[in-house]
């Protein structure tokens, strides 16, 4: 197969396996995922979960086919010490963030699981196409080891899609923080003719490619001087055929805009926005996602 050398960070890179009838995406987060989780000082543990989500958003949204679809990550639970956890992803732009109870983080230790972090939370998976104007949504309980672990069972569960996802995240003293992830699915029901798996009692030609994506390291994920397109030669390289589809850039992308957030509050009524305001008059909008606060004048909206 021919495969040509991809940027080693923040790109979405996607392939198939025709002949096995698989399809796939691996993604590698760098200096975007920085600039993400600057914005908040987020403990080791929140920023892994974070960094995590950030890839699997990044892995799920790059499958979008009409441009300017929207894909949205939303983990959440009612007693969790991580209450919400968002991240989305749009036109090859990511964000996110998390809310979480700082005493009760510290309570768990310095590697906490995912029910230690979450306890009986949900995964929401929301696909917003653009052109058409259609949401699908699916949920699931935060089961498993991690959210790739999760998300698969989404897969399985919503679409009866088997999948395979695997997430690893490095932070190491005194360098940025590097989380990669490769997601390998197979054709859904419609394409290339294929059937849905469980209709069928044995399926080898998805066996076979789950089997060799489940060998790959985390540390081979989040190695920025092995180039993604290295990982799928390791991991293929036997296989009749793998087209690689040119790698895709990310970038981080809050979307918040003054314009907007004025649009937005000047729809409330004139007691409303008194009733938002400071004592000096100014209405505070907190991005929750970048951390910035635009400050609104009462004094400039019209009054009528």
């Amino acid at each position: 197969m021919e495969l040509t050398s991809a940027a080693d960070l923040d790109q979405a890179l996607g392939f198939t396996i025709p002949q096995r009838h698989a399809r796939g995406r691996l993604v590698r987060l760098g200096p975007v995922l920085d600039d993400v989780l600057a914005a908040h000082a987020y403990p080791p543990a929140v920023e892994r979960t974070l960094a995590s989500a950030l890839v699997l958003a990044a892995l799920l949204g790059s499958t979008l086919k009409q441009a300017g679809g929207q894909l949205t990550l939303q983990a959440q639970t009612e007693n969790g010490v991580i209450g919400l956890l968002v991240a989305d992803y749009k036109n090859g732009d990511l964000r996110g963030y998390a809310k979480f109870d700082a005493d009760r983080l510290a309570e768990l230790g310095p590697d906490p699981s995912l029910f230690g972090l979450f306890g009986k939370g949900y995964l929401a998976i929301t696909f917003d196409q653009a052109v058409t104007g259609e949401r699908y949504q699916g949920i699931v309980p935060l089961e498993g080891e991690s959210l790739g672990h999760a998300a698969e069972h989404y897969f399985f569960q919503s679409e009866q899609i088997p999948s395979v996802i695997r997430i690893a995240t490095r932070h190491e003293a005194g360098e940025g923080c590097v989380a990669a992830g490769l997601l390998l699915q197979h054709l859904p029901e419609g394409e290339v003719g294929r059937e849905r798996l469980h209709v069928r009692h044995d399926h080898p030609e998805w066996e076979h490619v789950q089997v060799l994506a489940e060998t790959l390291k985390p540390g081979e994920l989040t190695d920025p001087a092995l180039p993604l397109s290295d990982i799928l030669w390791r991991l293929f390289h036997e296989e009749a055929e793998v087209r690689v589809t040119e790698a895709a850039p990310l970038a981080k992308g809050c979307r918040c805009d003054l314009t907007h957030i004025r649009d937005v509050i000047g729809r409330f009524s004139v007691e409303e926005r008194a009733e938002m305001a400071d004592d000096n008059g100014v209405i505070g909008v907190d991005c929750a996602f970048c951390s910035r606060i635009f400050p609104l004048a009462l004094d400039s909206f019209t009054t009528h």
